[in-house]
């Protein structure tokens, strides 16, 4: 029986519709054969966005969704393989698309963000933003003129923004060719 929806991050029928399209195949539907899935992957990919949108553990993942350690192997394998990329790249090309924009944005903004990191985040992933006064990480930001994500890097937060730029800039070039102002 599936799952009631009750959560504000449960996905919408005409959202799972864009969704299901872009997974994969499910490995029991290939040549090279699998075993089949045992749990509905709308819930899967429900109990994604729930982590994602709450922020919270994977093993506090409350007991209605399929269990965490499926959840998160689905995600893991999904992300390793861009799944998840080519999900938002295509989303994002449709409401590009519906605002009568063409798909590929041509026109880019970068921004950078400093973020307090907790005393747990290993000291080897953060730094201290002496400008900010923050010791934490920053996230810098690729987004289309209407504010769409295309490219997220985090880094240590001590990471200047012209080296970070370097490597955004590299890695955004490969991505989206298509791009000519940042």
């Amino acid at each position: 029986m599936p799952r009631r929806r009750c959560y504000p991050s449960d996905t919408w029928d005409d959202e799972w519709a864009l969704i299901e399209v872009l997974l994969p195949v499910p490995a029991c539907e290939t040549k090279a054969g699998g075993r089949p899935e045992k749990h509905p992957r709308r819930e899967i990919v429900d109990a994604i966005r729930y982590v994602v949108d709450t922020g919270c553990k994977w093993r506090a993942l409350p007991n209605d969704f399929p269990p965490w350690r499926t959840c998160y192997g689905f995600m893991a394998r999904w992300a390793a393989a861009g799944v998840i990329g080519q999900i938002r790249d295509q989303l994002r090309k449709r409401i590009r698309r519906e605002m009568g924009r063409a798909p590929g944005a041509v026109a880019t903004v970068i921004d950078s963000q400093s973020v307090k990191a907790a005393d747990t985040v290993g000291k080897d992933s953060r730094g201290y933003d002496a400008g900010k006064k923050i010791n934490g990480r920053k996230r810098h930001l690729v987004v289309d003129t209407k504010g769409l994500p295309l490219f997220v890097m985090v880094t240590p937060a001590d990471m200047t923004d012209r080296n970070a730029a370097k490597e955004l800039l590299f890695r955004l070039r490969l991505m989206h060719p298509e791009i000519t102002i940042v």
